[in-house]
Order: structure tokens, then C-alpha cells, then sequence
């Protein structure tokens, strides 16, 4: 099993335990040069609200969208987005990426913005 496989594997275990529970989640991709982030609705069918560094506002705020300072930039849009849409609370799906450097950071960033999980 190689990497990728590996953390898709932990990704789906998550998800299945998040669509047990029909919860808001706040998904997060992880790259070498970008981060993404989505608010998906319970039943999975929806973007609630999305935020990334390939958007040109955060380009203007971050000159390499693959470092911490790119992922918390993402996580305070992403809580600003998701707060306009009338969301507080979510699940974190952080899709088999260990909790750790740009994943956190970007959480982080996320619960200072006001969403709480």
C-alpha cells in the first residue's frame, strides 16, 4: 500500500463516521502548492462554501500558496464564507492528512474566524 492509498484509506473511515452523523463538514486538500477548503452540506450533495489559494484574493494576501501562512489565510476565509452562509458548527475532514503543519494551521485559523468544531 502506498502513501496515497494509505490516506485515502483513513479519509473514507472519517467520512463514513461523518455520514453516520449527517454533520456539516469542513473538508480540507492538501497539495504542494495549494490548499483547499470546503464546507460540504450533511448529505453530501452540496459546496455550502469554498475557499483555496488559487483564488486571486488570497493570491494578493500570500505570495506561495503552499505554506502555513497560505493555510491560514484559507481557514479565516473559509470561517468569514461559512459564517455569511448561516453555518457555526462543522465536522473536520481533514481527508487521511495527519493533523499536523498546514491541516492544523488552516483549523486553526478556522476556529479563531468563529466556527466551532
Amino acid at each position: 500500500m502506498n502513501k496515497k492509498e494509505s490516506r485515502l484509506r483513513r479519509a473514507r473511515k472519517t467520512r463514513a463516521r461523518l455520514a453516520e452523523l449527517k454533520a456539516v463538514r469542513l473538508a480540507v486538500f492538501r497539495s504542494n502548492s495549494h490548499i483547499y477548503a470546503q464546507i460540504i452540506s450533511g448529505c453530501g450533495a452540496k459546496v455550502l462554501a469554498a475557499a483555496s489559494t488559487v483564488e486571486p484574493a488570497v493570491r494578493t494576501q500570500v505570495s506561495n500558496g503552499g505554506n502555513k501562512a497560505a493555510a491560514a489565510a484559507v481557514g479565516k476565509l473559509i470561517a468569514e464564507r461559512a459564517k455569511a452562509a448561516g453555518i457555526e458548527t462543522v465536522a473536520f475532514d481533514r481527508a487521511g492528512f495527519l493533523y499536523h503543519g498546514r491541516v492544523k494551521t488552516l483549523a486553526e485559523a478556522a476556529r479563531e474566524g468563529g466556527l466551532k468544531f
